[in-house]
C-alpha cells in the first residue's frame, strides 16, 4: 500500500512540474534555475548521508546512485545557467 501511495505522489509531481515550468517565462528561467541548483545541492547532501550510512545493501546502493543523479543535475544546472547568463554579455569588438 505504501508503494502505491509513494508512486502516486511521484506522477503527481510530474505532472505539476511540468504544467509550472511550462509557464514560466524566458525572463524568469535562469534566476528559477539558479534556485533549483540550489536545492539540488541540498539533495546532494542527503544523498551523500544516505550512501554514507551504516543501512542495508540497497540503502546504499540507492544512496550512490541518489549521489550520482543529483552531481549530474548540479553540474548540468550550473552549466546552462553559465550558458544563459553568457548571452546577456556585451560582446567586445575590436
Amino acid at each position: 500500500m505504501e508503494l502505491v501511495y509513494l508512486s502516486f505522489i511521484l506522477i503527481l509531481a510530474i505532472f505539476l512540474g511540468f504544467e509550472l515550468i511550462q509557464k514560466v517565462p524566458a525572463t524568469l528561467h535562469t534566476p528559477l534555475m539558479s534556485g533549483a541548483n540550489a536545492i539540488s545541492g541540498i539533495t546532494l547532501v542527503g544523498a551523500l548521508v544516505g550512501a554514507g550510512s551504516e543501512g542495508t545493501t540497497l540503502t546504499v546502493i540507492l544512496g550512490t546512485a541518489a549521489v550520482a543523479f543529483a552531481t549530474i543535475n548540479v553540474v548540468g544546472g550550473y552549466l546552462v545557467t553559465d550558458r544563459m547568463l553568457a548571452m546577456f554579455k556585451k560582446r567586445v569588438s575590436k
